[in-house]
């Protein structure tokens, strides 16, 4: 079988790709892929005026649905499960596989991404509670 140097290179940039990419999720802290992946549609703070989602300060914990105020998809006034770290990491990896009427597009195919979102997340769950 002759050598196929396109079939190697080919094999070194998804190589490279998923390493670039792994070295993203460790180089920037959860507040940075948060602000740079999350905030252009979501706020923390419920007194910040809500954008195209929901608050996102207190959502660790929080019963699916339950911002007062925001127009979810019927899905979510039907779940029945609060934000946890395995339904936030199925969510943001295809938040349709969740709730299949889902509005939001965003997908996070990066675990590592994912994992550091939702630790900065349940972080901030404390100091939004109460509507903070």
């Amino acid at each position: 079988m002759p050598f196929r140097p396109i079939i190697l290179w080919r094999g070194v940039a998804v190589l490279g790709a998923v390493l670039c990419s792994a070295a993203v999720a460790r180089a920037d802290s959860g507040a940075d892929l948060y602000a740079a992946q999350c905030g252009t549609c979501h706020t923390l703070s419920a007194k910040d005026p809500m954008l195209q989602g929901p608050n996102l300060g207190n959502v660790y914990g929080r019963k699916v649905g339950a911002v007062a105020g925001f127009a979810y998809s019927p899905d979510y006034t039907k779940a029945n499960f609060v934000w946890d770290t395995p339904h936030l990491d199925a969510y943001l990896a295809n938040p349709a596989d969740v709730l299949p009427d889902s509005y939001m597009a965003y997908q996070q195919p990066d675990a590592g991404i994912r994992a550091a979102i939702i630790a900065y997340l349940k972080q901030q769950a404390p100091l939004y509670q109460g509507g903070k």
